[in-house]
């Protein structure tokens, strides 16, 4: 009788282990195989928050299928003390060790809510925007002028007041260093302000994600590190034989040229038109140094150039003096940079808007006032039409 009770027990204990077996094994399948997750979601953890909590979101998504192994996942990968806050991006049939592995890897958010402010020439918008995890695009949620009359509209006070929320400054191309600077000091969101203005035309036209209260020189050195490095490679891979000097010459034609056409393709006959009068030892003869000679950056003048102005001697009017002016007059992006060393091989000397947010070329003066007599014409007629 004692054997066939040890018997039973011993085929008991055998398929006990046996079925052990083989549900650790399963669990060790579900926590590394493909999850159930059909759609991308954002999975946001609040500071202070657990794998419990974490847990349930994901169970309400549909994106594990066990959380007593996701669970145990935590427990043996010693996850729970490396839980980061902040909205992850979790891809569509990410494994629960997957799951595990972004939300402890730690960086910025990879999802949910940013404020974006962009320093342009003649304001500052705020732009709020979300991550549809489906699409991985940003969908814009409102924008407004951050220093105008009208008050911040409620979402962007909702964001502001979230902790996984990130921010951005972009800063576009043809904006001066004061106007940069300017904007930075004015944003609630940043810490000290800078009084110290780099040179004209060194902040790298580009997005920099910051935290709220990062100083502004912090972020300044940023932009001028990046412009600093891409003038340099600029500058190594140079066309032959141009007339320039040094990479701080190349430089001004740069903002020469952003400031005259935003036509991304135009930028080489543009350069191309400059470099040529530079060999001629023609002034260059272009208003926004005009411009940039009233205002000196700084503000926007808001009105056309006047005659008493295109013939004031200033170090940046290019209708007076011969050459380049003695700075930039804007912050040139990368592609102007790289048009300016790399100008397109042209017969062009002159070029005047064409009523199409582009130019017309010429490269005989007879060719040119025809050309300016059809701007005129085209400007009468808007005139006419408002």
């Amino acid at each position: 009788m004692w054997r066939h009770l040890a018997a039973n027990a011993l085929t008991f204990l055998t398929v006990v282990l046996f079925l052990g077996a083989g549900a650790i094994a399963w669990g060790v399948r579900e926590y590394s195989a493909e999850g159930p997750l059909a759609t991308a979601m954002c999975a946001k953890v609040d500071p202070g928050s657990t794998f419990g909590a974490l847990s349930r979101q994901l169970e309400d998504n549909g994106a594990i299928s066990s959380p007593a192994i996701f669970d145990m996942g935590v427990d043996y990968a010693e996850a729970a003390p490396r839980l980061k806050a902040g909205s992850h991006l979790i891809p569509a049939g990410a494994s629960m060790e997957e799951i595990i592995d972004i939300v402890t890897r730690g960086g910025a958010s990879t999802c949910g809510t940013q404020v974006v402010y962009s320093v342009g020439i003649g304001r500052t918008l705020a732009r709020v925007r979300t991550l549809d995890p489906a699409t991985n695009r940003f969908v814009e949620v409102t924008r407004f002028d951050v220093f105008g009359e009208e008050p911040a509209p409620e979402e962007y006070q909702q964001v502001r007041e979230e902790s996984d929320t990130q921010y951005a400054v972009q800063v576009i191309e043809g904006t001066t260093v004061w106007q940069v600077v300017t904007a930075l000091n004015a944003l609630d969101v940043m810490g000290e302000d800078l009084n110290d203005l780099p040179p004209e035309g060194m902040l790298a036209p580009d997005q920099y994600d910051f935290v709220p209260g990062e100083d502004v020189a912090d972020m300044v050195d940023d932009m001028v590190e990046r412009q600093v490095a891409r003038l340099s490679n600029a500058w190594a891979a140079r066309t032959g034989g141009l007339p320039l000097a040094s990479a701080d010459e190349a430089l001004i034609l740069a903002s020469i040229i952003e400031k005259e056409t935003g036509v991304p393709e135009e930028r080489a006959d543009v350069a191309s038109v400059f470099v040529n009068r530079l060999n001629q030892q023609m002034k260059l003869q272009t208003d926004p140094t005009v411009i940039y000679g009233v205002t000196e950056g700084q503000g926007v003048l808001g009105r056309g150039l006047r005659q008493s102005e295109l013939r004031r001697e200033t170090p940046w009017n290019t209708y007076v003096i011969p050459g380049l002016p003695p700075t930039p007059i804007a912050n040139p992006s990368l592609a102007s940079i790289e048009a300016a060393l790399n100008p397109a091989e042209t017969p062009y000397i002159f070029f005047v808007a064409d009523g199409t947010g582009g130019h017309a070329f010429a490269v005989t003066l007879e060719d040119h006032n025809r050309n300016v007599a059809r701007w005129r014409e085209i400007e009468a007629e808007r005139a006419a039409d408002n």
